[in-house]
This record gives C-alpha cells, sequence and structure tokens, in this order.
C-alpha cells in the first residue's frame, strides 16, 4: 500500500516504537492519530509533528473508548487505512516468588492490555478498513501489531507477559485468513531490546547483559529501525500472516 495520503491510528504513539512509526509515516505523507493515555506526551508530539496529526485519548481494553477514538479519527481525516498496534506493558513476576504465587489479577492485567487489547483495537479498525476503496490489489488496510522475543524465549518472571505476547503471534495467521477477504493484511513484528524511554531508566546491570546477548550488531535496537520495517510492510503488499523478529538475532537467556 502507497503511504502517502493516507490514514494510520497507532496505539502507544506518544512514546517509543509508536512515536517513531508516527514520525516516519508523517515524512512518508500519511495522516495519523495517537491512540495514547498520556495526554502530555500526546500533545508534545502532536505539537512537533503538525496539522498532519492528531490524538485521542483511550484504554485500548475497552470496546466503547476505542471505538470513540476510531470515529474521531474518521471524522479528522476521513478513514483509516492503517492500523500499527504499540501500546503494551511489561511484567516480571515469578509464578512462584517469596511472597507465594504469581498474582492472578496481574497476570491478567498483563494479558488484557498486551493481547485483548491488540486485538480488540484491530477488529474494529478492521470493520472501518472494509470500507474503503480497494487499490489495484485489492488492498483496503494494513495491520502491524507489535509482540516480542519473549513470545518465543521468555525470561524468569516473563510468564505473564510471554503469554500475552504469544497470543500476538499467534493470532497473526488466523487473522490474517479472516480478513483476506476483505483486502486487509495483518504482519507482527517481534522487537528484541530496543532503546525506548522505559529502557533508558534501566542501570547498566540491566542493559550490559542484553547487548552481550544480541549478536550483531552489539547495541539496543533503535526504534527508528522498527519504524523503517514498518514502512516496509505497509508498502511490500506480498507481506502477509507473518512474524518477524527484528532482534539482532539475540536469543533470551532465562536470566
Amino acid at each position: 500500500m502507497e503511504i502517502s495520503n493516507k490514514v494510520a491510528l497507532i496505539t502507544g504513539g506518544a512514546s517509543g516504537l509508536g512515536l517513531s512509526t508516527a514520525e516516519t509515516l508523517v515524512e512518508s505523507g500519511a495522516k495519523v492519530m495517537l491512540l495514547d493515555i498520556n495526554e502530555d506526551n500526546a500533545k508534545k508530539v502532536v505539537e512537533s509533528l503538525g496539522d498532519k496529526s492528531s490524538y485521542v485519548i483511550a484504554n485500548v481494553t475497552e470496546e466503547e473508548s476505542v471505538q470513540n477514538a476510531i470515529d474521531e479519527t474518521i471524522k479528522k481525516f476521513g478513514g483509516i487505512h492503517i492500523v500499527v498496534n504499540c501500546a503494551g506493558i511489561g511484567s516480571a513476576s515469578k509464578t512462584v516468588g517469596r511472597d507465594g504465587a504469581h498474582p492472578l489479577d496481574y497476570f491478567k492485567t498483563v494479558v488484557d492490555i498486551n493481547l485483548n487489547g491488540t486485538f480488540n483495537v484491530l477488529r474494529l479498525a478492521a470493520v472501518e478498513m472494509g470500507n474503503n476503496e480497494p487499490n489495484s490489489d485489492g488492498e483496503c488496510g494494513v495491520i502491524i501489531n507489535t509482540a516480542s522475543v519473549a513470545a518465543y524465549d521468555g525470561q524468569i518472571g516473563q510468564a505473564a507477559y510471554s503469554a500475552s505476547k504469544g497470543g500476538v503471534v499467534g493470532m497473526t495467521l488466523p487473522i490474517a485468513r479472516d480478513l483476506a477477504r476483505m483486502g486487509i493484511r495483518i504482519n507482527t513484528i517481534a522487537p528484541g531490546i530496543f532503546d525506548t524511554p522505559l529502557m533508558g531508566m534501566a542501570p547498566d546491570t540491566v542493559r550490559n547483559p542484553l547487548i552481550e546477548m544480541t549478536q550483531f550488531p552489539k547495541r539496543l535496537g533503535i526504534p527508528t529501525e522498527y519504524a523503517a520495517l514498518t514502512k516496509h510492510i505497509i508498502e511490500n503488499a506480498f507481506l502477509n500472516g507473518e512474524t518477524i523478529r527484528l532482534d539482532g538475532a539475540i536469543r533470551m537467556q532465562p536470566k
């Protein structure tokens, strides 16, 4: 799909990977709606990106909240052609720790945001994408989800996080099959360790072992590299139903 003059809805778009994606898509001629829960950050990003961007405050786990965000996007920009799901949270809790069993509510929260929230956004957006005029390939929309290498080799304490991201990987192909008749493609990116604001707060004792596990290049990923892959996925019409690891060949050790 050609990006110029298309409309993209980006969850978690006010920081990290979502922010870099928003910047890249605007540079490529798209209009972007940032769906985020941090209004201060979202305002600053929109001020920086200019009139081809806007934001809406929404909770990805709530149907009414997401539907309102979609309605606002259509009202502002006239449609939705691209969805990039970057909203999510991390977790660190052992199945059985010093204080007993992993809190079930915490497990549910991680899965609710990372997995259910991703599905909630894409399912509602896909309805609207189906109303788009198809291009020469019959394409009406592109969806990109964000998983993690933890879906494949999660570390100690990542049961909830790995489960949530494994679910995102697992639903990619069946959704591609579901949406094929509508001319909508879906792919997933499974990032390794990226230099996001969250990772920027981590001490060297956390960062350095992760860099050491990364084979090449020997560094953290750069958000613009994630954004470049989203751009390629959008533009490559034959890429569908796939999960792509973007990780410098890292294979996470148990801890």
